[in-house]
């Protein structure tokens, strides 16, 4: 089994109030209230006192060495993101969290109500350093250990504070000036929380798969030739140096969705029976789309010198729902392939990848909750396992430990293939009235004489409702500027649709996908 190791010129001993023939060592507050150190000082003393009388057991030793390291569990975390103007408190979110038997939970942030949530419970969890501060922290050691200071000290070790991420997704955004300063803020986060005396956090970031410019097949996976070596080298190195995890964002979905005819969607979920892939440089056979995109990165880390640092899958998982020009995102598919990879993350013993038989994958499924304010297409509001409202989306169990036969049958799927037809865009239902007005604004401002048939005397003025109005703008710009790159979005007031909401003489434009 992985273990996560403590540094070992680290003397735990060091969290002891000093005996009274001691100089006193200044120790952070929080420390003394960590059960598991105050049990240690409590045995140290008892030792202390044996060994002065010639009696120190031998248990001493394993009792040191207990402390020192501990296994990786193999069940799933979530993440928790917060992009919803509608989701449950913090307090509520834990207890929900608590009920789909997560082992971990990963922020996107430092939320204080959400790390007092998690204080005294059994999750273990992962915080982060906003992108937008790595360039400050990176030339300044001073505001790391404020940071820290702020974000981790008051809670730690009450809330279980365990890994720390610089940023998310650095190297995916266009950005490159962060790019360079993130291993140095990486750098600086791990020396800070060295100052605070707080050993027991591993520190790193996340990465898409667009780090690779070469994925297939894994073995030759490659980093970008613009990040390889002054980027991904150097934190390899402090990766490696620190005992720490490249955190890996997987999605067999995008490769899928954006090549269906080669790409068979069983192979995708974990459902193939008959269908591998074997990669002609190694002899290695896959089974599945997952274990060929995780290995391809580690094939790539081995290529610069790095065959051992480990992986973390910080987000996998599959859409339950989606734009109608998105095909696969559905609850069954969704349920399917994160059923099955918590199945092969919780597997005792661990069956790791084709490249790391038998290893470790430590994890968090994506995501909690459906966000309603997630930008983009419409997937990335339905990668949740929950409601808003708290109820399931599908029935799950993040330990692995339910058998599928338990859980109750799924909704066929229907959009597995592209649809084929004419798609309007309207109105999202419960889109803020303001918002609304502002876009239709913005809409009518675009294209060719995009907004006419909704001026007065127009074919579709009346009725003269905002909605309508809005739901006719929204077609007429998302079918003048697809092809040039609109969408329809409108900071999430607007939804796709194949109900033509046409009516009389006013004829809605719609796009013909």
């Amino acid at each position: 089994m992985a273990k996560v190791y403590i540094k070992k010129s680290y003397s735990p001993s060091a969290f002891c109030p000093p005996s009274s023939k001691e100089t006193s060592i200044p120790v952070p507050q929080p420390f003394y209230y960590n059960y598991r150190v105050e049990r240690f000082c409590t045995e140290l003393k008892k030792q202390r006192a044996r060994i002065e009388m010639g009696l120190a057991p031998l248990f001493i030793l394993c009792f040191l060495v207990s402390i020192s390291s501990a296994e990786i569990s193999g069940k799933a975390g979530i993440n928790y993101g917060q992009l919803g103007n509608n989701l449950p408190s913090p307090s509520e979110s834990v207890k929900l969290i608590q009920s789909l038997k997560a082992k971990r939970v990963k922020i996107y942030d430092a939320n204080h109500e959400i790390l007092r949530a998690l204080r005294d419970t059994d999750l273990q969890v992962s915080i982060m350093v906003p992108n937008e501060i790595i360039n400050n922290i990176s030339s300044n050691q001073r505001l790391a250990d404020e940071w820290v200071h702020t974000n981790v000290v008051p809670f730690y070790p009450e809330t279980k504070i365990r890994y720390l991420l610089v940023g998310n997704e650095i190297l995916s955004a266009p950005d490159n000036k962060t790019w360079f300063n993130l291993v140095p803020a990486m750098r600086r986060i791990k020396y800070a929380l060295r100052t605070h005396r707080i050993q027991k956090v591993k520190v790193g970031t996340t990465s898409a798969m667009d780090v690779l410019e070469s994925s297939f097949p894994p073995s030759n996976g490659t980093f970008r030739a613009d990040i390889s070596r002054t980027v991904i080298k150097p934190m390899l190195q402090f990766l490696n140096r620190t005992k720490s995890f490249f955190f890996l964002d997987v999605y067999p979905f995008f490769p899928w969705a954006s090549d269906p005819v080669n790409i068979n969607l069983d192979y995708a979920l974990f459902e193939s029976k008959n269908i591998t892939v074997t990669d002609p440089n190694t002899g290695i056979t896959y089974t599945n789309l997952f274990d060929q995109m995780v290995d391809a990165v580690i094939f790539a880390m081995k290529r610069l010198g790095y065959p051992d640092v480990r992986v973390w899958i910080a987000e996998t998982g599959w859409p339950n729902g989606g734009d109608v020009d998105q095909i696969g995102a559905n609850i069954y598919n969704a349920a399917t392939y994160n059923r099955n990879v918590v199945k092969k993350f919780s597997a005792k013993p661990p069956v790791g990848t084709p490249a790391r038989p038998g290893s470790v994958l430590p994890s968090f499924i994506f995501a909690l909750y459906n966000e309603n304010l997630k930008p983009g297409q419409g997937t990335e509001r339905h990668f949740g396992l929950l409601y808003p409202n708290g109820t399931q989306v599908y029935q799950i169990d993040l330990s692995g430990e339910t058998p599928e036969s338990e859980y109750k049958p799924l909704p066929p799927s229907e959009n597995n293939k592209p649809y084929k037809g004419k798609v309007w865009c309207v109105v999202a239902e419960g889109a803020n009235s303001s918002a609304v007005g502002s876009a239709l604004s913005y809409a009518c401002s675009q294209g060719n004489k995009t907004c006419d048939p909704i001026q007065p005397g127009g074919k579709c003025f009346k009725p003269n409702s905002l909605v309508l109005h809005a739901s006719f703008a929204f077609s007429s710009y998302w079918a003048q500027l697809r092809k040039v790159g609109g969408t329809c979005y409108f900071n999430g007031l607007a939804t796709q649709t194949i109900q033509d909401p046409s009516f009389g003489s006013c004829k809605f434009p719609s796009v013909t996908l």
